[in-house]
């Protein structure tokens, strides 16, 4: 499989990479031989293997989904923040 160029200036942007000449051939280089490696995988015989889905027998484990009294009142948590607004905890922008 070709690897081009601009795939790996696409890649290393997204993960906000910045790469020199040397790295950009060694890392196409590495592409190859990871993907050479991995199409060994289409050699074997798999007509009458059934997939695994799940390695491990694991199940959901569900619960009631139920509100249970609170020991807390709104009243009292507000009045433990430094500012509210419309009845709600104000707090400082994220973003």
């Amino acid at each position: 499989m070709d690897i081009k160029r601009e795939n790996i200036l696409h890649l290393a942007s997204l993960s906000e990479f910045s790469l020199s000449e040397a790295e950009i051939n060694k890392l196409g280089e590495d592409l190859k031989d990871i993907i050479k490696y991995i199409s060994q995988l289409d050699q074997l015989k798999t007509d009458n293997v059934e997939p695994t889905y799940q390695v491990f027998e694991m199940e959901n484990i569900w619960r009631n989904d139920e509100i249970i009294p609170q020991d807390a009142e709104r009243e009292m948590l507000l009045a433990l923040t430094k500012e509210e607004q419309d009845h709600q905890i104000k707090v400082p922008k994220v973003l």
